[in-house]
């Protein structure tokens, strides 16, 4: 993805639809895979036009018909927005960020405990 372009909540909705599916989508087909179908068809166009402008989405034509399929794995994005995060909100430091995950009681012991097991490899 193109460097300093952020996916908008929206466009990560559109983005959740590409990553499930096992091939490029139409728009039409983007558009069915939104919960409670609450986008238009335009503005499931539009919005995969943006995503494709910033690198996360790539489009062929088949057809008449525009097929869109990810050009951003999830786990980039997940690895990138992390990052940013930790930078942002955390002076670049995982540790403050999960003392605070610790602290606010978000992690249940159970989470404490896997931890514990991947860090001891």
């Amino acid at each position: 993805m193109k460097e300093n372009k952020e996916i908008s909540t929206a466009e990560l909705e559109i983005m959740e639809v590409l990553w499930r599916a096992e091939k490029p989508l139409s728009i039409q087909e983007v558009s069915d895979g939104i919960e409670d179908g609450k986008w238009k068809y335009n503005t499931v166009g539009t919005m995969l036009l943006r995503l494709a402008e910033k690198g996360a989405v790539c489009s062929e034509k088949v057809g008449r018909v525009i097929h869109y399929s990810p050009s951003l794995r999830r786990e980039d994005y997940k690895t990138e927005q992390t990052e940013r995060l930790i930078s942002k909100l955390y002076g670049g430091s995982a540790r403050e960020l999960a003392v605070s995950l610790v602290g606010n009681g978000r992690m249940t012991k159970d989470d404490i405990e896997e931890l514990r097991k991947m860090f001891d490899l």
